[in-house]
């Protein structure tokens, strides 16, 4: 089992930056991809950005530019840095990785969430 745990979450003003942390514990030689997404109100979960063990990173167009995914493998530990933060920002945003364990199928892990208010 993997467990994924999010920090860094909070209130900014329009035109800020945030920066987000999820920490992954237990069998975490099967991480693969880890990554972001988030939920708005009403809305679908998204993708925001995901990156690779081997450091490959894609973004959402909505995202490109502004927001930047890092990863320290040595720390099992993504980020996910916010610039120029928007109103339409505002998600709960979920830490997710793929978990593959030698002769398995990949299986998605959550985080439980942090909440990113902008304000305008």
């Amino acid at each position: 089992q993997v467990q994924l745990v999010e920090s860094g979450g909070g209130l900014v003003q329009a035109g800020g930056s945030l920066r987000l942390s999820c920490a992954a514990s237990g069998s975490t030689f099967g991480v693969n991809a880890m990554g972001w997404y988030r939920q708005a109100p009403g809305k679908q979960r998204e993708l925001v950005a995901t990156i690779t063990s081997g450091g490959s990173t894609e973004y959402a167009d909505s995202v490109k530019g502004r927001f930047t995914v890092s990863r320290d493998n040595a720390k099992n530990t993504v980020y996910l840095q916010m610039n120029s933060l928007k109103p339409e920002d505002t998600a709960v945003y979920y830490c997710h990785a793929g978990v593959q364990f030698p002769g398995g199928p990949v299986l998605g892990h959550w985080g439980q969430g942090t909440q990113v208010t902008v304000s305008s």
